[in-house]
């Protein structure tokens, strides 16, 4: 009989993430806020369960995707989460992204139970959800990432151990700043070419022949002359993640100017209405700043 794992969080990423486990060959106990993810997973041969509490009552190892760690917390933590329900020797594995402090502080609580924790957040967007072609940092012990690799292998390719508790989410920070500034450097440029009266069509296309080639610049590139802002990763997540490593870096004592720009860019475009826009979007506050549109032709 197939193991059976719990998926916590069915948004964007969460659900094509638990169907490519059902796909390896998993049963999956779902459970989700929105009760219409949940009924599209149990059409694919998912269980329903109604509190977190109740999916890790009936599944050893639970993946969790959510928005937040406010959200995080109560699912892990809460009255009806998964620490109320998962038995001595569970495990918890959150592919959200969150501060690495509360990853460590769940990781904590979890020990005190007996009970097992990694993070292991992601970076590939809704695309490299539906294709399993994610990047996956995690942080943890190396056994127990042993024991849920062959599970992460469904959802993603490059898939790493970076270190203890909240290692992960360190990761997935750095991995933000450097797209966050990846998508803004792509946006400027497409400006500057447009300003100057040049096609930025046919300067994208001659970029991704030369040393600026990016997967940002391919598919980022495109949305922004396509104008199309329909969420993949959306800039209040993206924004949240920004946070979070500012954060951090506080923390540390250190600075990070790219990145606090960032976070204002990411503050003008949710001043615009746009934090449900995907993080690409963030062209639309440079050409307000510009008095310019990007459009080929």
């Amino acid at each position: 009989m197939a193991q059976k794992i719990g998926f916590v969080g069915l948004g964007i990423m969460g659900r094509p993430m638990a169907a490519n486990l059902m796909k390896g060959g998993y049963q999956l106990v779902v459970c989700d806020v929105v009760q219409a993810a949940v009924e599209a997973l149990a059409a694919q041969g998912a269980q329903k369960a109604a509190t977190p509490q109740e999916v890790g009552a009936q599944a050893s190892i639970v993946f969790s995707m959510l928005p937040n760690d406010n959200i995080v917390g109560k699912v892990a933590l809460g009255e009806q989460g998964l620490i109320q329900g998962l038995v001595p020797g569970g495990v918890l594995v959150d592919m959200s992204t969150v501060s690495p402090k509360t990853a460590r502080r769940i990781a904590e609580a979890f020990a005190a139970r007996g009970l097992e924790m990694m993070d292991a957040p992601v970076s590939g967007g809704d695309v490299g959800a539906q294709e399993a072609s994610l990047s996956i940092m995690a942080g943890g012990k190396p056994e127990v990432f042993a024991r849920v690799k062959p599970m992460l292998e469904k959802m993603g390719r490059n898939i790493n151990l970076v270190g203890g508790h909240g290692a992960g989410q360190v990761a997935k920070a750095c991995n933000q700043i450097v797209v966050g500034l990846g998508i803004a450097a792509v946006a400027e440029a497409l400006v500057f070419a447009q300003k100057s009266g040049v096609d930025p069509a046919k300067v994208r296309q001659a970029l991704l022949g030369g040393f600026a080639q990016s997967r940002v610049l391919e598919l980022h590139g495109q949305r922004m002359l396509e104008r199309n802002f329909a969420p993949g990763g959306k800039v209040r997540l993206h924004k949240k993640d920004t946070e979070i490593a500012i954060e951090e870096a506080k923390d540390l004592g250190i600075y990070l100017p790219g990145t606090a720009l960032l976070s204002q860019l990411w503050n003008s475009v949710a001043a615009m209405g746009g934090l449900d826009w995907d993080h690409a979007s963030i062209v639309k506050c440079l050409e307000a700043l510009s008095d310019t549109e990007v459009k080929p032709g």
